[in-house]
C-alpha cells in the first residue's frame, strides 16, 4: 500500500496555497507539516537536507519528492486525471492558464517573500518597505487584470477551474494583508469571490490549516 503523501509547507505560503487547492480539488489525503517561515525553520540544517533552497512547499508523493508549487501541481493534475482537470485539455487555454500563473508566480509573488521583506526592511525601513510592495504588486495586478479581459468567463480561463485560479486566490489574499487596493481590477475580485465558494478553495484557505496563528484563525 502507497504511504500517505506529505506536505511540507506554511499557512501563510501563496506557494504551498496553491498546492493545497490541487490536493483537495483531486481528493487527495495527505499529512501536513508545518515549516515556519517567520522563525526561519526553512534554514535549519534538517529542513535544508529535504530541499537545499531552503523554500517551501514540499510534496512527497508516489514515493518522489517534489518541489517548486507549479510542477507539483502539474504533476498531481497528471498523475490524477480525474475531474476537476487543473491544465485546460485545449492547447490555447492551456497556455493562458500557465501565463496567468506565470504573471503571478514570477511576476509578482517573488516580491512577497519572506526573505525578501525582512531584507528590505532592514535596507530602507518598514513604511518604505510597504511602498515599494504597494508599487510591484498594483503592477502586477494590472497586467492580470488585462489578461482577465481576454480570457475570463466564470473563472480566469472560461468557465473551467485552471491552474490559473489556483494561483489567483492566495495573491489577492496577499494584496489584502499588504494593503494593496484592488479597486481598479473588478475581473480579479469578481472570480476571487467566485472561487473562495468552492470547497476546496474553502478547505484551503490560509485561516483554516492546522498551523494558522490563532489571531487569524476561521472556521
Amino acid at each position: 500500500m502507497a504511504s500517505q503523501p506529505v506536505l511540507w509547507n506554511f499557512f501563510r505560503s501563496s506557494a504551498s496555497w496553491r498546492v493545497r487547492i490541487a490536493l483537495a480539488l483531486k481528493g487527495i489525503d495527505y499529512e501536513y507539516r508545518a515549516v515556519n517561515l517567520y522563525t526561519d525553520e526553512q534554514l535549519s540544517e534538517d529542513f535544508t537536507k529535504l530541499n537545499t533552497k531552503q523554500e517551501i512547499p514540499i510534496l512527497e508523493i508516489d514515493g518522489i519528492r517534489l518541489t517548486q508549487s507549479l510542477p507539483i501541481i502539474e504533476y498531481i493534475d497528471e498523475t490524477r486525471p480525474h475531474e476537476p482537470r487543473i491544465l485546460p485539455q485545449d492547447p490555447a487555454k492551456r497556455c493562458k492558464a500557465r501565463a496567468i500563473a506565470e504573471i503571478i508566480n514570477s511576476g509578482i509573488q517573488p516580491y512577497q517573500n519572506t526573505n525578501v521583506l525582512k531584507r528590505l526592511v532592514s535596507e530602507i525601513g518598514e513604511e518604505k518597505k510597504n511602498e515599494w510592495l504597494q508599487h510591484y504588486l498594483t503592477k502586477g495586478f494590472r497586467a492580470i487584470e488585462a489578461a482577465l479581459a481576454e480570457s475570463s468567463g466564470t473563472y480566469c480561463v472560461g468557465d473551467e477551474l485552471t491552474i490559473a485560479d489556483l494561483c489567483l486566490v492566495p495573491q489577492v489574499y496577499s494584496a489584502h494583508r499588504f494593503n494593496v487596493s484592488l479597486k481598479d481590477f473588478p475581473n480579479v475580485l469578481r472570480i476571487n469571490a467566485e472561487l473562495e465558494k468552492l470547497p476546496a478553495f474553502h478547505k484551503s484557505h490560509a485561516h483554516r490549516q492546522i498551523d494558522t496563528f490563532a489571531e487569524y484563525r476561521e472556521n
